[in-house]
């Protein structure tokens, strides 16, 4: 996440058809050295997509990093909210939603990215939003993603969590407040008063304490805040991720590396495509699923939503192998913002450390 980078595709590569209303995911990252041997029949196969660019491969928590930004971070005077749809002076796409995809893959995802930013793909209705993704390459959503950005260089955002724990899915979800800086990776986050865990507070600054975050319990006692381990028994007892995991940037992380690792296990991955308005965000859904499941893959089975204006996921949902689900995320607002330091220092009075 600390390196961008610009990705571009010189030629559109050759992918298998779309099957009985489901699509091959095909490789956007050469095998590593220790992924099992390709058989003689996946060889050719996999050579033709190593003309892909190569995913990112710095880590993230328990996904790659994405790359931020690649055009020039938004200043403080930016809309109030990232989703709110406002008005945008790009270009509105010459071809129309039913002719995309006739277009060649580079020409879909130029097509993608100027339909979100010009506001024309949030105004097309259910069925010609599915029929339109339909009608796609394969390929084009995880080129839209890869390129991204999938992120800010800097940005606050709202969140929904829920997360099965221990057997259990919780009766409210979590309701957090969270902001991120990038260069180095910092953040603060705050649990809202309608959610579970209210009033807890954490911060986290990879510049001082790189295994380590400061927090609080919260709640009516206000426990005292302490330093604890970003992998410890306390971050641990109330989520599966840590601290360095929250973010849109993990999500589309995780979903690019999922993709890898289907190819390399010659898995097919078979789409589901529809539109839904999740907990008031509208989204186009795509459902991923594998006969394997865990634990070579995050999810037996993943939803994820894709927001109208931006290419990054707003939504995320994950299944076990018994076909419960076990994570559902949902990113409410995502607002592009400039902080001092003052943010993410534990003595700001804004804050009850």
């Amino acid at each position: 996440m600390k390196h961008r980078r610009s990705c571009r595709l010189n030629r559109r590569l050759n992918h298998p058809d779309c099957l009985d209303g489901g699509c091959r995911l095909q490789p956007l990252l050469e095998p590593s050295a220790s992924a099992p041997a390709l058989t003689r029949t996946k060889r050719p196969l996999l050579r033709r997509w190593l003309a892909s660019s190569l995913l990112a491969g710095a880590a993230l928590g328990l996904a790659p990093a994405v790359t931020l930004a690649q055009s020039a971070p938004q200043p403080a005077s930016a809309p109030a909210s990232a989703d709110t749809g406002a008005a945008s002076s790009a270009q509105v796409p010459s071809t129309p939603p039913s002719q995309a995809g006739k277009l060649t893959l580079d020409q879909q995802v130029h097509w993608l990215r100027q339909a979100q930013e010009s506001g024309e793909l949030e105004k097309l209705d259910d069925a010609q939003l599915t029929s339109l993704f339909q009608s796609l390459d394969p390929l084009a959503l995880p080129r839209l993603i890869k390129e991204g950005p999938n992120g800010y260089p800097s940005y606050e955002f709202t969140m929904l969590r829920w997360e099965r724990l221990k057997g259990e899915w919780p009766d409210k979800p979590d309701h957090m407040l969270v902001r991120i800086a990038h260069d180095p990776l910092r953040i603060y986050a705050k649990w809202l008063p309608d959610g579970a865990h209210a009033g807890q507070e954490i911060i986290y600054d990879e510049s001082k304490r790189a295994d380590e975050m400061y927090g609080h319990l919260g709640g009516m006692l206000g426990v005292m805040p302490l330093w604890t381990s970003t992998t410890g028994a306390l971050a641990r007892s109330q989520s599966n991720h840590q601290v360095r995991d929250l973010g849109t940037e993990y999500i589309a992380g995780q979903y690019l590396d999922e993709g890898k690792k289907y190819v390399e296990a010659g898995v097919p991955r078979s789409t589901q495509i529809g539109v839904q308005t999740i907990e008031g965000v509208r989204v186009v859904t795509f459902t991923y699923e594998t006969p394997i499941g865990q634990p070579q893959f995050y999810a037996k089975k993943e939803t994820l939503g894709l927001d109208l204006r931006h290419p990054y996921f707003r939504t995320a949902e994950s299944y076990a192998n018994d076909g419960k689900i076990f994570e559902k995320i949902v990113f409410e607002s995502v607002t592009p913002k400039t902080f001092d330091d003052a943010t993410f220092d534990p003595k700001n009075p804004a804050y009850k450390f």
